[in-house]
């Protein structure tokens, strides 16, 4: 009888072993099988993230990232010839500016000495172009013309043309340059990036504030790694980024148009020019048929902004 009972308690135990040896096993199955469908979700996942365009991720951090208001305040007043339709403007050095200016039959390309507003040189351009965007690169001055693909280069030196030559963009609105990238504008929210050897176009930003389209981007200056643009019909200045297209801050000018119109010039037109000196830190604007341009320096906005009211102020 022991043998018996100690052969049963055997067997048992035998069994349990068996027993607990097969669930072990199912359950190193199942685990296993969780491992490998993580694994795959995971790689999916890292796919699709890496799939993710990159013009995707700069909508992305132009949502999230914090967008900067600044006021001024004027530091100096220059005179300004009050019937030029100021369209580009540019800083060339020892005081003195390049401009460009619109309307057909009085569109030009001029030097001015930027303590007198006097026009130093002055190249009048044929009758059927109206003066656009304008900036210098080099010994260059380069122009685009409104409602065409025309652009011309010009010498700094004596305003003489000396090149003709299409670009790629919808139409001709505002020119800057970092020396050697020119950026573009066209009158729509596009920011261009342009090869100034081929003039074809090698990059392009939509650019966006707070869902929408910024439109009109008109004179261009770059200024620090940031490109600052007019907005057409606005007192707003945009601060670019030109690597991603986020907008990175506004610029509130409204009071400079303002002031005008209390002093009595009532036949000015909107604001429109923006110009560097790079060595002196200075900022210049005017506008359209302004008397005067002013040096400004930025501050933060004094009072509060948000985004409705850039979105009031700037978006037209």
């Amino acid at each position: 009888m022991a043998s018996k009972f100690l052969k049963r308690k055997t067997n048992n135990k035998r069994s349990s072993s068996k027993s607990a040896s097969s669930m072990a096993s199912s359950m190193h199955l199942y685990l296993r099988k969780v491992f490998i469908l993580t694994s795959i979700v995971l790689l999916v996942s890292v796919i699709l993230v890496l799939g993710v365009s990159s013009s995707t991720w700069n909508k992305i951090s132009s949502n999230n990232h914090s967008i900067q208001f600044y006021g001024y305040e004027v530091v100096n007043e220059f005179p300004h010839d009050p019937s030029a339709f100021t369209q580009g403007l540019v800083y060339g050095g020892n005081d003195t500016l390049f401009e460009s200016t619109g309307l057909y039959k009085q569109s030009s390309v001029r030097k001015v000495a930027l303590q007198t507003g006097k026009v130093e040189v002055l190249h009048k351009m044929a009758d059927s172009y109206f003066g656009e965007g304008l900036t210098l690169l080099d010994e260059r001055l380069v122009q685009v013309t409104w409602l065409t693909q025309i652009g011309f280069i010009y010498d700094r030196k004596n305003l003489q043309k000396f090149e003709q030559f299409t670009h790629q963009m919808e139409d001709g609105w505002g020119l800057a340059t970092d020396g050697k990238i020119l950026y573009g504008s066209d009158g729509t929210s596009t920011l261009y990036q342009i090869d100034p050897q081929t003039l074809k176009v090698t990059r392009k930003h939509d650019i966006k504030f707070n869902g929408h389209d910024v439109r009109y981007l008109n004179e261009l200056e770059y200024i620090n790694g940031e490109i600052w643009a007019n907005v057409w019909q606005t007192n707003c200045i945009a601060r670019i980024s030109p690597n991603t297209g986020t907008i990175l801050g506004w610029i509130l000018l409204q009071t400079l148009r303002e002031g005008l119109l209390a002093t009595g010039y009532y036949g000015i037109d909107v604001l429109n020019g923006i110009a560097w000196d790079s060595n002196n830190n200075r900022i210049f604007v005017t506008g359209k048929l302004w008397p005067k341009l002013y040096e400004i320096k930025l501050h933060p906005a004094k009072k509060h902004i948000n985004n409705e009211d850039i979105e009031q102020l700037c978006l037209p």
